[in-house]
């Protein structure tokens, strides 16, 4: 099984977290179905409830390097995480904009090795988008559902259920530019809007990426990727797309599932980019 995961650190019954499955097909992936859970609980214990599937999920998975060494966090990965997840979120917040505030205008925030090539917000970001406190509460998820994070974490037992950054920004930036195709705020839930997501979805059904993928999806998924103004089934079935390209990719060099051979072990990678 494929999934790609439109993510929330604060899912309820009006903005659940969204999972596009689906399965390889000639050419592409087809969706199947979506999937929605209003509790990180029940999203988690769903992935650990499915035997097998390789997904992409938005929310990164790792801090700046630079970060980590600058706050004397441990620089091993698994040790890293531990760490964090203990955290509560005041606290995140209040140690990332203390460190934001030592630094000068325009380089305030510790980026990854990935943000640039991805054009991705920062990992330590708290606020529009909270990509901190999404990382805080969907890694260590993962890792408790027993999935296997290529290039950062291979679980003791045989992976079966194979996570990836995904990002479903560096798709539709490739598709449609910068032009907006969602919001969460009803008085920009606009006609160009929903035409931005009909071009969106015409294009990823083409195979017009680079990653020559096609999206075979029928006319009910179609019309339910249209009609969400708040954009989430479609960020989920982007992510469904990378998670495709990631997944006939296992056997590449390095980590495998076209990550960079060279990846940051600490930082974390976003397939595709």
């Amino acid at each position: 099984m494929l999934l790609g995961c439109d993510f929330s650190c604060a899912p309820s019954a009006r903005k659940p977290i969204v999972l596009a499955l689906g399965h390889e097909t000639a050419g592409g992936v087809a969706l199947l179905r979506l999937e929605r859970f209003a509790s990180l609980e029940a999203w988690c214990r769903w992935l650990a409830d499915q035997p097998a599937w390789i997904g992409a999920f938005d929310f990164p998975f790792g801090l700046p390097r630079e970060l980590v060494a600058h706050l004397g966090w441990p620089t091993q990965w698994q040790p890293l995480i531990a760490h964090y997840a203990g955290l509560d979120r005041a606290l995140i917040r209040q140690t990332f904009a203390a460190f934001c505030a030592a630094r000068p205008v325009g380089g305030k925030f510790a980026h990854r090795a990935t943000d640039a090539p991805a054009r991705s917000s920062p990992s330590m970001k708290w606020v529009n988008p909270p990509v901190a406190f999404m990382l805080h509460a969907g890694v260590p998820r993962l890792l408790e559902a027993g999935a296997a994070l290529p290039g950062l974490h291979v679980p003791a037992s045989a992976a079966t259920r194979i996570a990836l950054e995904g990002y479903p920004g560096l798709l539709a930036r490739e598709l449609i530019g910068r032009r907006s195709y969602k919001s969460d705020e009803a008085a920009r839930q606009t006609a160009p809007r929903r035409e931005a997501r009909g071009e969106l979805l015409a294009a990823l059904e083409g195979g017009a990426t680079r990653l020559g993928l096609r999206l075979a999806l029928g006319d009910a998924e179609r019309e339910m990727l249209l009609a969400d103004a708040r954009g989430d089934c479609l960020d989920a079935a982007l992510c469904l797309v990378q998670a495709a390209w990631g997944a006939a990719r296992q056997a590449s060099a390095g980590p495998g599932y076209g990550l960079p051979a060279a990846m940051d072990p600490l930082e974390g990678w976003i397939v595709t980019a």
